[in-house]
Order: C-alpha cells, then structure tokens, then sequence
C-alpha cells in the first residue's frame, strides 16, 4: 500500500470519478433511471462542487484516484441542511476506512459552513455502505427531504450536528 492522500477535487478529476461512480453502480446493480449513474452532473463534478458552501473530496493513493464524496446545499432542503453525495470508492479502496475519513472529513466541512444537519439518500442494494452511515449517527427517515432528483432512491437519512 502506498501513501493515502485526500484533497479536493480538479478539473482533471471529472472523468475519472465519473467512471468510479458509474462501476460502483453497476458492480451493485443499482444502474437505473433516476440514480446519480444517469445525472448529467455526474460528468461535471469540479463544476458542480465550485457552488458556494459545497466540497467535494477526493481519496487517492500514489497518484491513483480511489474515489470521493462530497457536501452540497442540494435544492429543496432546508438552508440549514446539506446533503452527502457521490460517495463512492474503487473496490480496491474499500474495507480501508476511507468512506469513515470522508464522511468525517464531510462533517467538518459542513460544520464549518454552518449547516445543522446532512441528509443523504441511498438504495438498498448498497447496502455495505449503511452500517457505516449508522455509526456516523445517521438515523432514517421514512420520506425523502428536498428536491435532489434522485427518486431511484428509496433510503433517506438525516443526521444533526
């Protein structure tokens, strides 16, 4: 293993994440409409995450982008609550706990910008991903918050800070 950095996102970034997000989709079999495999956003992260109050990091080794996660004042949500999005590691990344250094790095982030609460939406077929956003003090929901456009989700958390 090499040396495990995390920065945030550039320009020259967007290609590569893109395709990460993509696999990841796929490997689990939650390639469908109204997911972030479809979203056109997904091919232009560093523009996406140049909106004020957002952040998105990204986790590479020796140069090897791993993945990323981002903070983001989605539409719809309170102004007091951002949400968690685009999280997703290589297979290679996982069981390492860089989605735990994401999220608390996320946290921070959010923090600092003054948010209150992180809300987040998933899918059950990523369901590896849930045990660590629980210990996070993420707690569920039982409807969707905002207006993000992701109605392929049917897992909706929130946590305060």
């Amino acid at each position: 293993m090499g040396s495990i950095q995390i920065r945030t996102i550039q320009p020259e970034d967007d290609k590569v994440l893109a395709q990460i997000i993509r696999d990841s989709l796929t490997e689990f079999g939650a390639n469908h409409p109204g997911t972030v495999y479809y979203d056109q956003t997904t091919d232009h992260l560093y523009d996406l995450f140049r909106k004020e109050r957002s952040v998105y990091y990204v986790v590479h080794e020796d140069g090897v982008i791993l993945g990323g996660a981002g903070i983001f004042p989605s539409n719809g949500l309170p102004a007091d609550t951002c949400e968690l999005v685009k999280m997703y590691l290589l297979p290679i990344a996982r069981g390492r706990g860089l989605a735990s250094e994401l999220i608390r790095l996320g946290i921070d982030f959010a923090s600092r910008q003054g948010f209150k609460s992180i809300y987040l939406e998933t899918m059950p077929q990523l369901k590896k991903a849930l045990p660590i956003y629980e210990k996070w003090g993420f707690q569920y929901l039982s409807a969707p918050m905002g207006n993000t456009g992701h109605t392929g989700c049917e897992l909706w958390m929130l946590k305060k800070l």
